[in-house]
């Protein structure tokens, strides 16, 4: 039985909204297992700080994962729940619970924690699976498998195009005794991710796609805004992107901006013939997820 469509509504919208991490689901949850647990109605703010670090690690659980879960609680996260019907203020950080959730309890304790594993998995993709190292070494066994997963994962959000670009970009380099960092965390308001390198270029990740003059000029004022002229004029610096034009690509080569694109980098990740390769793309792809989404409550 799924719930009443004015609950799902909101709660897809609250994740709809999720960016790096689900919280107001979580949060949702938490408070019906206590209004479950115990008629609860009235919360102060530490009190639902206390349900939704408890809703987490029951979900990291029940996921098998703590990716993309498990936000730091902040104050303002109880009446930011106002938005969705969920809470109303009483006073100063404290909050009532509200109907329709409250009828809707016992259902929603059970199609919530389903809902978020949906979106966590249709999010993700194999993200989450890359724990496991038995795991990486089946997918990366067979080149035209590992290929295809490439092919797969990377168009799914601009985070994993730049996730999993930085991966394999970075097993490709190391062959030549090349490092290059991340510094910056991914699809920052869609500004892409820079990464450095230690021999002087400098790398920019953003899944977008230029086919228009006007396209190229708007990205290299936004690289002169990003990157010092010297950087610039020497050609240190590459673009990472989606897809490109041949006119426009070379347009940019003339103001000295090299790109590479998604089918460049999935050319790179074939010419790994070595499943260590492989597998070291994906372990580095779960690192990377891991670093800037995994829980921050334990």
């Amino acid at each position: 039985m799924k719930p009443d469509k004015s609950c799902t509504k909101e709660i897809e919208r609250m994740l709809k909204n999720s960016q790096t991490k689900v919280i107001a689901p979580v949060i949702t949850l938490g408070l019906l297992r206590e209004y479950s647990d115990s008629k609860k109605t009235n919360f102060s703010d530490l009190e639902i700080r206390k349900v939704y670090e408890k809703a987490v690690r029951d979900m990291k659980v029940f996921l098998g994962h703590d990716v993309h879960i498990g936000a730091k609680y902040y104050d303002a996260y109880g009446s930011r729940m106002s938005r969705y019907g969920v809470l109303k203020s009483t006073g100063h950080l404290d909050y009532q619970l509200l109907s329709p959730y409250t009828e809707q309890a016992a259902i929603l304790c059970k199609w919530i924690p389903q809902r978020i594993k949906q979106h966590i998995d249709k999010r993700l993709g194999i993200v989450p699976l890359l724990h496991e190292l038995t795991a990486r070494v089946t997918l990366a066994e067979r080149q035209e498998r590992f290929v295809d997963l490439i092919c797969e994962q990377i168009v799914k959000t601009s985070a994993n195009f730049e996730i999993f670009s930085f991966a394999v970009i970075k097993v490709h380099l190391e062959k030549f005794a090349c490092k290059i960092y991340r510094d910056t965390r991914t699809a920052a308001h869609d500004k892409g991710v820079d990464l450095s390198t230690n021999f002087g270029v400098v790398y920019q990740i953003k899944k977008l796609q230029i086919h228009t003059q006007s396209e190229a000029d708007s990205v290299y004022a936004e690289l002169k805004v990003n990157f010092d002229k010297e950087r610039l004029q020497d050609g240190n610096v590459i673009l990472v992107i989606d897809e490109i034009s041949k006119e426009i690509k070379q347009y940019l080569i003339d103001m000295k901006i090299q790109s590479i694109t998604k089918e460049d980098v999935i050319r790179l990740a074939t010419s790994f013939n070595e499943a260590e390769d492989r597998q070291k793309v994906l372990r580095i792809v779960y690192e990377e997820f891991r670093r800037e989404y995994s829980s921050q409550i334990k």
